[in-house]
């Protein structure tokens, strides 16, 4: 009877350390990362303005070369009035901090495209939203991020790494991807990322010799980005003599909310021509594809949209039969096969995926993904359909389809 008594408490000391764990990791942060993320959280909300040098660098899933860098000049202001980003912001050229390629003043947004001598402004009144599509300058993202990890009730866990000058803090985010650069904190629809089982990650590197933050990463399942930052000079500058306009160039403006229109509209016209390489490193051309209607679409690896077509692309490869109707997958922008390869294991579709070229995105005029191309048997495209939404999508795909079939 004893020793039942004895195991019994045993299980029960068991069990109540089991619960112990799963509430440890629910919330893993010791007292002491506590106490000095609060300390460089409360640093960092003292900042009025801050001018620094600042590279940002993207990466594909699974791939260690980023596909885009960028270097700029960046003057950020803390704006309390805007409730949408929190901050006014212009970025520079680096080689001429008078020339600006992009700002944010709460008011509006601009962008200015040097090489093609225009520019395009976004007063949010011909698309109102209930967020901006404005991604936040780098202390705004890093207090985020700080006053996310300290306050959520996210399952996370928390390390550090000491450098002896700085220390790395790596939060990773369990089974949900957690946005901080849009307009607010944000949960991504899993669809578009992460799955049970899958994390998000962010890195933070700070320097000790004055608390602050100088490197941020973000690392999700379909896309890592980040940023150094470097050449920092704090409260130089204000708010109040902040004037975006003084920076606008004497360029035409193309368009409020709406990109530039195509040179060529495809619509109508026979699909250029090409040949690229699989996932086998086989060859594969337009014009061996023999099924009456064929559709190209036009993705990519770091693309959430992208990512959440895959389910409706592999019913719809079971729906029709292959004389009658077949479809590519092309990659636009890694040009990485074995990126693609890992892609293609890791979301477990058996349908073809192209690494497109430089000249098939010209000729496609890929400036928005994903993009969908329906031909009919004579290879003129009948229809153009962009983005991807659940549902929606899926039944004008269907639809486009079956009329020409």
């Amino acid at each position: 009877m004893i020793k039942i008594k004895e195991r019994f408490i045993n299980m029960i000391s068991i069990f109540i350390l089991l619960i112990s764990l799963i509430l440890t990791h629910s919330c893993n942060i010791d007292d002491n990362k506590k106490a000095y993320l609060e300390k460089v959280l409360s640093n960092l909300e003292q900042i009025e303005s801050a001018t620094y040098f600042s590279v940002r660098s993207g990466f594909a899933p699974y791939d260690t070369i980023a596909y885009s860098v960028y270097e700029n000049y960046i003057n950020e202001y803390r704006n309390p009035s805007d409730t949408f980003v929190g901050a006014s912001f212009v970025i520079l050229n680096r080689k001429n901090t008078t020339k600006m390629d992009y700002c944010y003043d709460g008011e509006m947004r601009a962008r200015v495209h040097w090489d093609e001598k225009t520019m395009e402004i976004d007063s949010f009144k011909n698309n109102a939203r209930p967020y901006r599509v404005v991604l936040a300058p780098f202390y705004k993202r890093a207090i985020r991020l700080l006053q996310y990890t300290l306050e959520t009730k996210d399952s996370i866990t928390i390390d550090s790494k000491d450098f002896g000058d700085s220390i790395q803090y790596n939060i990773t985010v369990h089974d949900t991807a957690v946005e901080f650069g849009f307009s607010k904190i944000s949960y991504t629809p899993a669809i578009y990322g992460t799955h049970k089982g899958e994390a998000s990650k962010y890195g933070i590197w700070i320097n000790k010799s004055n608390n602050l933050p100088y490197r941020v990463l973000r690392d999700m399942p379909h896309d890592k980005s980040g940023e150094v930052i470097s050449d920092i000079k704090f409260n130089k500058v204000k708010l109040e003599n902040f004037v975006a306009s003084e920076y606008f160039p004497d360029f035409p403006l193309i368009s409020e909310v709406e990109p530039a229109k195509p040179k060529v509209n495809l619509l109508g016209k026979v699909a250029p021509n090409w040949m690229l390489y699989d996932t086998d490193s086989s060859i594969v051309a337009l014009d061996s594809l023999k099924s009456k209607i064929l559709m190209i679409q036009i993705t990519s690896v770091s693309c959430g949209p992208c990512k959440a077509s895959i389910g409706f692309l592999k019913k719809l490869a079971t729906e029709y039969d292959k004389k009658d109707f077949d479809f590519v997958a092309i990659e636009g922008f890694s040009r990485n096969s074995k990126v693609l390869q890992k892609y293609q294991e890791r979301n477990s579709f058996n349908y073809k995926f192209l690494m497109s070229t430089k000249e098939v995105s010209n000729n496609y005029q890929i400036k928005e993904i994903p993009v969908f191309y329906i031909l009919d048997e004579n290879r003129i495209i009948r229809n153009i359909i962009r983005g991807y939404g659940i549902e929606t999508t899926d039944k004008e795909i269907r639809d486009a389809i079956n009329k020409l079939i």
